[in-house]
């Protein structure tokens, strides 16, 4: 260490580390601690050295405020707490603000109808994740969701399309079904199924009338080709 840095750590300890005798009754240290530090402790005690708020334009400009000093709309300050404690005020408030509408939206939701995808055994620990990509659409102008999705496993090369009424008790035609893309892409009829064979990568609606898909082949080799097609739904 050169002299400079004793210097500094000394003068580091003398400004923070003084005895406090008026602290002698609190609980925790008898010294000032580092200013930083002091805020993360997580405890509902006072800082020891709080910050000096005098001169700072937004409290004068708060005292000044006929209207805005008892403003609900505008979270307290604790200038005597430290930041976790604030934190935890925060959250309590956020999660009353946040329980009212949970309720109202949990009780308006009700299951409108039930599709069975797939079916895994019982047996397994764990249930494997076949359900992917999943993409929403709302098209206004015909009152329509439209849910996009993959299903891995044995249907790689399949998208599903569902569809529903945003009115739920009115039902739609074909409510859901699968484009397969497979080996769509084969030059001829030679070519063997296997050799351009192509998955969906990820799809997205493009706009109420299109699709917009991105396709792999799936022959293990470099450089596998990669394909960017527009669907129309009709």
């Amino acid at each position: 260490m050169t002299q400079k840095d004793i210097t500094f750590v000394a003068d580091f300890l003398t400004e923070h580390f003084n005895e406090a005798p008026e602290l002698y009754n609190r609980k925790g240290k008898y010294f000032n601690v580092e200013r930083v530090g002091q805020y993360l402790k997580d405890e509902d005690d006072d800082l020891v050295s709080p910050p000096n708020t005098e001169g700072n334009q937004w409290f004068n400009f708060l005292k000044d405020s006929t209207h805005l000093k008892e403003s609900p709309l505008l979270f307290p300050y604790y200038p005597e707490k430290s930041l976790h404690f604030v934190k935890r005020q925060m959250e309590g408030i956020i999660d009353q603000c946040l329980q009212k509408p949970a309720d109202v939206i949990g009780k308006s939701v009700h299951q409108a109808v039930c599709m069975s995808l797939y079916k895994i055994s019982q047996s397994e620990d764990s249930t494997p994740q076949l359900f992917k990509l999943p993409f929403l659409w709302n098209d206004k102008t015909s009152n329509l969701h439209y849910i996009l999705f993959t299903m891995l496993e044995n249907s790689v090369s399949k998208i599903h399309i569902l569809r529903r009424h945003t009115d739920t008790s009115r039902s739609v035609s074909n409510g859901i079904l699968a484009v397969e893309f497979g080996n769509f892409l084969n030059n001829s009829i030679n070519e063997s199924s296997d050799s351009r064979y192509y998955s969906c990568l990820d799809a997205h609606f493009y706009d109420d009338e299109t699709v917009t898909v991105v396709l792999k082949e799936s022959v293990q080799q470099e450089g596998k080709e990669r394909v960017l097609a527009q669907l129309p739904l009709s």
